[in-house]
Formats: C-alpha cells, structure tokens, sequence
C-alpha cells in the first residue's frame, strides 16, 4: 500500500515538474520574441524608416468591405505611402476561395483613396503572418518592410520578418488598443509559441509559394 502511494506521490511530483518547466518555457518564449522586436517598431512616422516596400497584413472582410481592425491597417498604410516612406504597397491576405477575399477588398480600398495601381502587389496566399512575410521576402524579394497592423500583433510580425532575413520596422494602429488587447490578448501568446516553433525550430515552407515578383517591378503582374 505505501508502495503504490509512493508511486503516486512520485508521479504527481513529476507531472507538477513538467507544468512548471510548461509554464516557465511559455513565457520566457514571450518575453524573448516582445524583447527582439521592441526596439523596431515606432507610434511616431517622423521617426520610421523609409524602406523597400510597406504590408498590411490581411484580416477579416465583410461583403467586400474591411472589417474595423483591418481598416485601421490600410489607414496607417495609407499615412506611411503618402508619407513617402516607402513606394510600393503589399497587400496580405486570405484568398484561398472565390467566395471570400481580403486581398481585393484591400486593393479596392486602396484604389479608392487614390493609390495607383502599379503600386499594389497583391499576395493572395498570405494565410498567416509567417506565411506573409515568407513571401514578402522570397516572391516579392523585398530587404526592407514596414509592417501595418494593431499593437497586440505588431511584436510577433517583426519578430518573424526580421528572423526571415528582412530588415522589418512596425508602424502600429492604436485606436482600439485596449479592445483588441482584451479580445486577442491570450490567443497572441499562443500565436508567439507558434511562430517561435516556426522560426527556430521547423522553419517551414509556406502552403504556396511560386515564381518571384520582385517588389522594383510593377503590381499589375500580380492582380487575377
């Protein structure tokens, strides 16, 4: 009988060993990937860097419309273009089916507010933020990228750019910071374990990539 409860006992210890190894490993994976991006990515746009090309990274859409968060993106995208901070737009999103498409509800908008089209080169397989910013650097050949997106979100996209081999500064929107800290906050870290799996250890392909189309060309090559 004491035996088996010292079996027990044992197993227990090890499991509460293994949860706290779990927990200690998940957040120091956080702070790493928070500490490596903190330094590139600015709320001022005097002060970011021109560079090659600026991303918006997709989000949802709604009957061809931009959904809130991903038109706070193509608004800071818009500010840094017409800032002359970089001359060409890439815009990153899920097309995987006909029904739905971020990528031309993005080209849409951005056509709307005077962009010219050659500007715009469209990445319709950029089914997540690694996926993006693999192919920015090897479809697109970009050096340089400015990233477009909200706070919670813009560590994890320049860490991952910058651990591809691109020199990545993050321009984030902050106007519903606090509402999307709160209803994508755990999700995120979550997120930062995936990409660091990703980055450091499988560094996998994306689901597609294909011929280059190098970002000092024309984005026309890159509409259906």
């Amino acid at each position: 009988m004491l035996s088996r409860f010292r079996k027990i006992l044992i197993t227990l210890c090890i499991i509460v060993v293994i949860g706290v190894i779990g927990i200690i490993l998940f957040f120091s994976i956080i702070f790493y990937i928070d500490k490596y991006a903190a330094g590139f990515y600015y709320n001022s746009i005097g002060e970011i860097p021109k560079a090659d090309a600026i991303i918006v990274l997709g989000a949802f859409v709604y009957d061809g419309r931009p959904s809130p968060i991903l038109l706070e993106r193509l608004e800071n995208a818009l500010e840094l273009y017409y800032a002359g901070k970089a001359p060409k737009i890439i815009l990153s999103g899920d097309h995987g089916t006909k029904e739905y498409d971020e990528v031309n509800t993005m080209k849409d908008f951005m056509l709307e507010n005077g962009v010219p089209r050659e500007v715009l080169f469209l990445d319709h397989a950029g089914f997540n933020t690694y996926d993006s910013m693999y192919r920015a650097k090897e479809i697109f050949c970009v050096n340089s990228l400015l990233i477009c997106t909200q706070e919670f979100h813009i560590g994890r996209s320049t860490y991952i750019a910058r651990r591809l081999g691109i020199e990545a500064y993050g321009y984030p929107s902050n106007k519903w910071v606090s509402y999307y800290n709160r209803q994508y906050g755990f999700r995120e870290r979550l997120a930062k374990i995936k990409a660091f799996v990703d980055i450091e250890i499988v560094r996998r392909k994306p689901r597609f990539l294909g011929e280059p189309i190098p970002i000092t060309g024309s984005g026309l090559e890159t509409e259906d």
